[in-house]
């Protein structure tokens, strides 16, 4: 097991990750291109979900990245302790895994990751999945955003979506659907031209009106009221 590289209260500016994975390839590869980003810094390192809850209530990372098989304690119940429903001050965590339509990610997502990664995204995606989901924009990797999501919906046709407690107005039914196809809030700016600002007021807005904790579940609720089948 790796101990933590920093204590909890370094902090510079920079983004603070920490990183959950049982292979120590694996984990020190990510750890690798992370730390050769500027702005992004690895706290701490853990080789189970065990340690690594441990590690993330003793550090305070902005960012948990976090693959969802692991010993002793599965990445998804990880997520759960340390974003879930019943948690008070829920951290940010990226669920990363190998295949694309594994069964856990929707239990992932549905304990409160706040994105969701394939460990063959690439440098690029990583660092921008982190420095997303460190700034409250995540979502899962635009590519399989659609089809995953759209798989689970199907996989699930009992369960009937929630009704919003108001209805949506045009302008949020127009924001909704990007963001469930896995646009930022700069995309979704420029798309609609209009600022970034107004973008984030339409989707606190739509979260208060679905009663939705992040991007991933208005992604989820557009899928399953089917407002992706154009």
């Amino acid at each position: 097991m790796t101990t933590p590289t920093h204590g909890p209260n370094h902090h510079d500016g920079s983004i603070r990750v920490l990183i959950a994975d049982d292979q120590d390839i694996v984990r020190a590869g990510l750890a690798m291109i992370l730390d050769a980003q500027p702005g992004i810094e690895v706290v701490g390192q853990a080789a189970d979900g065990q340690h690594a809850v441990a590690l993330a209530r003793a550090l305070r990372p902005d960012v948990c990245l976090f693959d969802i098989r692991m010993p002793h304690l599965d990445g998804i119940e990880a997520t759960r302790q340390l974003a879930g429903p019943d948690v008070q001050d829920p951290l940010a965590v990226v669920v990363i895994t190998t295949f694309d339509l594994d069964e856990y990610v929707h239990g992932a997502l549905r304990a409160g990751a706040r994105g969701f990664l394939l460990k063959d995204a690439g440098p690029a995606l990583l660092t921008q999945a982190v420095r997303a989901a460190a700034h409250g924009d995540a979502l899962i990797a635009p590519n399989v955003t659609v089809r995953l999501l759209a798989a689970f919906a199907s996989a699930h046709p009992d369960t009937s979506p929630a009704q919003p407690i108001e209805s949506l107005t045009s302008r949020e039914e127009e924001i909704l659907v990007p963001v469930a196809r896995g646009r930022t809030n700069r995309e979704i700016a420029d798309e609609l031209h209009i600022s970034i600002s107004t973008v984030k007021t339409h989707l606190a807005s739509l979260m208060r009106k679905l009663e939705a904790r992040n991007r991933v579940e208005l992604a989820m609720w557009a899928h399953e009221t089917g407002r992706l089948r154009s």
